[in-house]
């Protein structure tokens, strides 16, 4: 059965409208100069500063423990199976694949028809159903010839490979789309709804615009409506003011946390609060603006362009693409609790998805054949890190 969320009429309108804007192993380095900054005040879920939260060390390490599975192509989506494997997305070809986490073995699970794979877009992110061990189906973002939106299909390990992915049943559309900022993160939260990141896809003015996908987090049921209390009543729409997340993450507490692409001068890694405006396009990075939730913690663009993110040990894992390293930020509560640390700086090239693995365990994969690393030099993997 096809379940389709129906037509944002007003969101693609107002698409149509707005012009295009331009667009280490061992100790970790703390980088100096006011090039990275944390907030001890960034207002948490229920607005006030936490009070008794576990603090972790200001300090960690990073242990690359090995490859998991080397030669991939343009990876992006990657979702860990609930009886041990990794279901990887192809950016650009649309497929998915199974990687055995023991051995590195792969086995092409099939193409996701539609997906339109130019610039940014593509096949993107991936997550199992939070029933995946009873119901087998696997979400997935995409990129079409006219939007972004999600699906979901049956995966059948009986059948033969490249023959595992069932007919894709429409979710969620109507997501704009562009050459650039397609969002694409998608994961099940505790309460089984089912987020995603979205980008502006250029057209600026779509952030602040809540009748449109476009610059959002979105919060809907595993069908694709609107999910019980969401912040605007028969709308998908979490939070807004957003110019490109791809990164989504929970703590041990269930506060939601997002990585967002700056455009020339600050990266972001916010708090989500239902309802709240985080900037964009009026603000990047911090602002005084009473309007603005503030994040977390900014990099420059070159230290960072964050994509995925995850928690682990106390703190949140970001991978960054221009910047090609591994940042950790440890928490106390919705704040930071010590300067941002980096690792594995150039070690691997661009980093792009950044998922736990248990325990203090994460699988991280790389991005250096998307168009914007350098393929000659550095190859694409999945690599387990063992991190404090």
């Amino acid at each position: 059965m096809i379940v389709q969320r129906r037509a944002v009429t007003t969101a693609l309108a107002a698409s149509a409208l707005l012009l295009a804007a331009g667009c280490s192993s061992g100790g970790g380095d703390t980088p100096g100069g006011g090039s990275v900054s944390s907030s001890g005040t960034a207002p948490g879920p229920s607005g006030s500063r936490e009070t008794g939260e576990h603090t972790p060390p200001a300090t960690g390490s990073v242990r690359v423990v090995r490859t998991v599975a080397a030669d991939l192509k343009t990876p992006w989506g990657l979702a860990p199976l609930p009886g041990g494997g990794l279901l990887l997305a192809d950016r650009d070809d649309g497929t998915i694949t199974r990687i055995d986490d023991r051995t590195g073995k792969k086995t092409l699970l099939g193409s996701v028809p539609g997906v339109s794979a130019a610039g940014e877009g593509g096949l993107l992110g991936i997550a199992l159903s939070p029933d995946h061990a009873s119901d087998h189906l696997v979400y997935a973002y995409l990129t079409t010839d006219s939007d972004n939106r999600i699906v979901r299909m049956l995966y059948d390990t009986k059948k033969p490979s490249g023959e595992q992915l069932g007919a894709p049943d429409t979710v969620f559309k109507g997501i704009p789309k562009g050459t650039i900022h397609n969002g694409g993160r998608i994961a099940f939260g505790p309460d089984g709804m089912l987020y995603a990141g979205t980008g502006e896809s250029g057209n600026r003015g779509l952030s602040q615009d809540r009748d449109s996908l476009g610059g959002k987090i979105l919060r809907m049921t595993p069908e694709g409506e609107p999910a019980p209390g969401n912040p605007f009543g028969d709308s998908v729409v979490y939070s807004y003011g957003h110019r490109n997340v791809q990164g989504l993450a929970w703590d041990d507490k269930q506060r939601l946390f997002a990585s967002e692409f700056g455009q020339d001068t600050w990266d972001e890694l916010n708090a989500i609060k239902p309802g709240d405006d985080y900037g964009w396009p009026i603000a990047e990075g911090k602002s005084t603006d009473p309007r603005f939730h503030g994040p977390i913690a900014q990099w420059r663009t070159d230290e960072a362009s964050p994509s995925g993110i995850a928690y682990a040990e106390g703190s949140i894992w970001m991978a960054g693409l221009r910047g090609e390293r591994l940042w950790r930020i440890p928490l106390k509560g919705t704040q930071s609790s010590a300067p941002p640390q980096t690792f594995l700086k150039g070690t691997y090239g661009r980093l792009r998805t950044v998922v736990p693995a248990g325990g203090n365990k994460l699988w991280l994969t790389t991005s250096n054949t998307d168009g914007r690393g350098n393929p000659s030099g550095t190859d694409d993997r999945i690599l387990e890190v063992e991190v404090s």
